[in-house]
Formats: structure tokens, sequence, C-alpha cells
């Protein structure tokens, strides 16, 4: 272990009723803070206390994960009378992700047809002919690019665009409004990240209002006949819902394609590999969704509707369980070597990265479609890529709840 993870390990005092600090400090770009793996060996039901609310239980083994995924009796409702724990000072309405059946079901089932394997499959041929349109605009300005303002923000952009109906014109526009969002669920409350959801939320209003008078064919048109014809719908759920969608849409993907070029960058001989064995690109997409955290820590607990075994002690009913993907996605218990970036696992597609069970992401198919088409289109129209400069000097966006980088300079 380093100094500088000794020094944040000691830094990580205990509050005041014995339950750790979270999330966990420093968050050192994509690095694992080393308690994750103390409470994983240790500590499998780890008390901790969030900025705001009440205190918590995480868990960081693979399978307790899953079983909290899993297992009706954890829900995601918060229960009358309770402070769910988070880091903003208010709670953050999530819509569809706070849901439980039967309602999570119903709204499911609606947008579930738009994201299947088969639909993301029949997306490749025009995803592939943005991702070249990208990479045009990049080689003919020449190096040193932004990889994230030239390509991995405005690559995925432009697929949700196109499957929910929103103009691609207005990018500009509403990414402003969306990385003000994210920065509201990271815990920054200022007046602004609330103007910002307003103005997000009265945007996609209006879509819908023109949706009415003029449907087209996509996905938010399918949505008000869902509210106006089928009464499917309330009114607020359709609009939070096309809000929802355009954000996870786009928004944890352009930081992925970001992070895993970074990934690669740093992982020479894996990087050399997957040029030299272009086959590997599908499992190498898996391995890279399970070596890299995502999430600067868990979020939106679950709650136990009653005393539950796990992790061999108890959750007591009405305890909220956090749910740590990145530390389930490291368990020696599932992956040899987990802390290795191995593209040729064989194991790696078990990763829990998109969740499990009944809130698995229903964009998964989309989202791994997307990741292979950029990755792929980066190694065969850049074969020279890497970056313009040291590791040490890339610069990590702050108090999100998403990490990854706020540029990527990048030379060919």
């Amino acid at each position: 272990m380093s100094t500088e993870s000794r020094d944040g390990v000691r830094a990580q005092k205990e509050g005041t009723g014995g339950e750790r600090p979270y999330p966990f400090t420093p968050v050192q770009a994509l690095d694992l803070h080393t308690l994750y793996q103390q409470a994983r060996k240790n500590e499998p039901l780890c008390p901790v206390r969030m900025p705001y609310g009440d205190p918590g239980l995480l868990v960081t083994r693979y399978e307790d994960v899953r079983t909290v995924f899993t297992d009706p009796r954890f829900r995601r409702s918060v229960p009358e009378g309770t402070d769910q724990p988070r880091v903003t000072p208010e709670l953050m309405p999530m819509g569809l992700m706070e849901m439980d059946p039967p309602d999570h079901t119903r709204i499911r089932r609606l947008i579930a047809g738009s994201f299947t394997a088969q639909r993301a499959e029949r997306m490749r041929p025009s995803t592939e002919r943005l991702a070249d349109s990208l990479l045009d605009a990049m080689v003919a300005a020449g190096p040193p690019a932004d990889l994230v303002r030239d390509f991995a923000v405005p690559f995925p952009i432009g697929v949700i665009c196109d499957l929910l109906g929103v103009p691609y014109q207005d990018r500009h526009r509403f990414h402003q409004w969306v990385t003000e969002v994210n920065q509201l669920a990271g815990g920054d409350s200022a007046p602004a990240r609330l103007e910002s959801l307003g103005e997000l939320l009265a945007y996609m209003g209006g879509l819908i209002q023109t949706r009415r008078s003029d449907p087209a064919d996509d996905l938010i048109s399918e949505l008000v006949v869902a509210h106006d014809q089928d009464d499917r719908l309330s009114e607020d759920e359709l609009v939070f819902l096309c809000m929802l969608l355009l954000i996870a849409g786009y928004e944890t993907t352009a930081n992925e394609i970001a992070n895993f070029a970074y990934v690669l960058f740093t992982h020479p001989d894996q990087l050399a590999l997957l040029k030299a064995r272009p086959e590997l690109l599908p499992d190498a997409v898996e391995e890279l969704l399970r070596f890299t955290p995502l999430t600067v820590c868990a979020a939106y607990p679950r709650y136990a509707t009653t005393d539950v075994e796990l992790g061999g002690g108890t959750v007591p009913a009405g305890s909220p369980v956090l749910t740590s993907t990145n530390a389930a996605n490291r368990d020696p218990g599932i992956f040899d070597g987990p802390d290795l970036l191995d593209l040729t696992r064989s194991t790696g597609r078990q990763h829990l990265a998109f969740g499990h069970g009944p809130h698995h992401c229903v964009g998964a198919s989309l989202a791994r479609m997307e990741l292979q088409v950029a990755l792929g289109a980066l190694l065969t129209r850049l074969p020279d890529l890497r970056l313009a400069g040291s590791p040490d000097s890339v610069d990590w966006k702050t108090g999100l709840l998403f990490r990854g980088p706020e540029k990527l300079s990048v030379a060919w």
C-alpha cells in the first residue's frame, strides 16, 4: 500500500455512532479506495454515515450485493419516518430508480422494447457512422484533441437523441443543464443547480407537447401515447421519465468511453493485445466494465422490510443498505486476480456494473453496443492514439456521482 493510500485510510475516522464516514475519501482518479477491500474482507456489513440522512450498512461482497439486488425483502422506496442516507442536503427525485413493483414494473415495460439487444444491433450501423463522422472532424482539426469534448460526450448524445427524439442541435444547451443536475446529485445544492433541474424538466415538457401535436417515430412519442391514450403514465411520470432517459442515456456512457481510453492508455500491454486481437473487443468491454469504478460511492439504498441474514450478520428491518458494485466487481471469491485488468478474462461478464435483478440497467444492451463501437472506431481509425501528456496530468471531475476526466488530451 502506498503512503498516500495509508494516509487516506488513517484519515477515515469513525463517525459519532461508530460508523465510518462515507463516501470513503480521498477519491483519486479511477482508484478503488483500500477501505472497500478491508470492508469486504473483515466487515461485510459495514456501518457508514453519509453527509446527510440516517446511517446505513454498506455491503461490498459480490454475493451479498446480488442478494440485495434480487431479494424482494429489500425495497427501494423509503419507509415513512426515515431519512435516506445521501450526499445531498435534500432528497433527489429519481423516478423509476426509486420505485418498487408494481409501479416499477409498469413503467419499465413501457420502455423495455426500445432497449433490447436486437434493437441495439439494428442501431449499430448508424452508430458506427456517427463515430466515424466525429473522428473525421477530430482528424481534420489535428492533434492534440480533447477526447471528452470531441468524441466521448457528443457520441452517446447523438445516439440517445436519435432514440428519444431529442433535437441533436440542442445538445450544448441540455448538456449544460445535465452537468448542473449531476453536480446537484453529487451534493452541490447551489441555487443554480436547482434552476438547471427546473429548466431541464421544462425543456422535456416542451418536447412532450411538441410530440402531442406532431408525433414522430421515437420513444418520446411512444410514451406520450402511453399517457394520453392508454393512461399508463401520469404527466409527472412522463416528464420525469423522459428526463431520466436523456441523462442516463448518455452521461454514464460518455464517462465510460473516456475512462476506458484512460485505462487502456495506462495498461499498454492490454492495449497492444486488443490491437493485435480485435476479436477480443466484446469481452474487453465487459472486463473494462468490471475493472473500472464508475461511481464515486454507493448510492440509492434499499431498505430491509424484515430482518435479513446477510454477510454473516443480520440486517435489521427498516435498515438502509448501500451496495458497492465497484467493490463487488473486485471480489476475489468471484474473480481471479480481481485488481488486474485482463482482457482475456472468461468470467468478466459476471460483473455487476449494470446492476442485477429488477433494477438491472434497462439500457445495458445499448451501452454495450456503444462502447464496442466507440473503442473499435478509436482503435481502427487512430491506431497510434495516446495521451498527449502524462497520466498524472489528467484532471478528474469532482463533486459528481460519476467519475471521469474533465478533459482527456490525446495525440496520434
